[in-house]
Formats: structure tokens, sequence, C-alpha cells
């Protein structure tokens, strides 16, 4: 039977954009603060840092990438010198603005009667900073001992060892199509989509189950063959 439940962080449980946008906003304004030149920088253009710096840091821990794209962001207008002081500024913004997903903690709730739940992400997302203290019966985030990041085998992995059963028996909950379904299948493990956006099915993803709130998500467990 199913008994182990474990969650991805960013975008699953947690609002995550929003929060990102805030410290960035938060960024840009002291940038302007500080120096003229950084009229011209937009935050589009802090935007678009993150994703020029990271294809070639995928897997490298989300701290040391955010920091790159922010150093991308500072040279813009002459402050690569301040990069300690803004990404303490970003960190902070972010974290104070990241909190679950309405549908979370009722969820949780209710799933807490017949699972063991988890977290575990590549992200930075620690759940005591984003509304989610005290929620999970284990957490685990990529490259804490050298855990490499989904869709790496061995962070599946370190899943079923936490727990300690079969990985059939674990659940893996999550809005990426390859990190939180094909790869935790591949592993051994059942998979369930979570389709926030409603976004058309990617050719060849077959899910255990696809939901699109957390809500509809003890149902479709209960759908589920136990085998």
């Amino acid at each position: 039977m199913l008994t182990v439940l474990v969650f991805d962080a960013d975008e699953t449980l947690l609002d995550l954009r929003p929060a990102v946008t805030g410290g960035l906003v938060a960024v840009l304004k002291e940038m302007r603060r500080l120096t003229p030149a950084a009229a011209e920088v937009s935050l589009a253009d802090l935007e678009s840092d993150w994703g020029a710096v990271f294809g070639a840091m995928s897997a490298a821990p989300v701290q040391e990438i955010r920091r790159a794209a922010l150093a991308r962001s500072l040279a813009r207008a002459g402050l690569a010198e301040r990069l300690d002081e803004l990404a303490a500024l970003f960190f902070a913004r972010r974290f104070a603005l990241t909190r679950p997903y309405a549908d979370v903690l009722p969820a949780l709730a209710t799933l807490r009667r017949q699972f063991r739940l988890g977290y575990a992400t590549n992200g930075n997302s620690r759940a005591e900073r984003c509304g989610l203290a005290g929620e999970f019966a284990f957490e685990l985030y990529a490259h804490e001992n050298g855990l490499p990041k989904k869709p790496a085998p061995e962070f599946y992995a370190a899943v079923v060892a936490s727990v300690g059963v079969p990985p059939a028996r674990i659940v893996y909950v999550g809005d990426s199509p390859e990190h939180d379904v094909v790869a935790p299948q591949r592993a051994g493990l059942r998979a369930v989509w979570l389709n926030r956006g409603g976004l058309p099915r990617p050719s060849g993803l077959s899910p255990d189950a696809e939901v699109s709130t957390l809500a509809e998500l003890p149902d479709a467990l209960n759908s589920l063959d136990p085998t």
C-alpha cells in the first residue's frame, strides 16, 4: 500500500514567483538609490539575467545561481562591488514573501492522517522560512551532504533511504514533468503531476495521476492502484 507522500517545494507547495519578483524589485530600488546609472536598468533586465546564467549553472546550488544573476544585474549599473549587500537584500525579501498556496495547509492536514509526509527540493526554500515549519516528517535539500539535484537518480534514492520503505510505496508530487514525474517513476516511485496552470500534457508523459490543485490530491491518491 502507499504510505509516504513526498512534495516538491517551489511552484508546488510554494508560490515562489511573486516572492522572487518582490526580491528583485527591492534590489532594483536600492540600485537606483545608489547610482543614477541604474535608471536605465529595468525589472525585465533583472529577470532576464537569471535565464542568462541558468543554463551554464543549472547543476549548481540555487543560491549560487541567484548570486551570479545578481552579479550580472549589478554590473549593468557599475555596482558589482555591492553584490554581498544586495544579495542579502534579495534573499531577505524573497523569503519574507514566500508563502504556501492557499490549498496547501488544508491538504497537508488531511493527507497527514493517511500518509507520512516529506519535502524534497532542488531549491533553497527552507520549509521553516516559508510558512511550512513542522509540516513534514523529513526534509531533503539538494546540495546538502553532497546530494545532487533532481533529476539525478541519487536524489530519489535519498528519498527512499529517508523513509525506509520500498519505492513503490512512495508517491512524489510536483509541478515539473521531468523532475517530479519522469525521474521519480524511473526510480520506482509513483508520481502525481500537479498541473496548476492547466497545461497540455507533454507527449509521452504518463503520471500515475494528474491534479490541478492539492484539494484534488486525496481523491486522486485513493484511486491509485495500491500495487
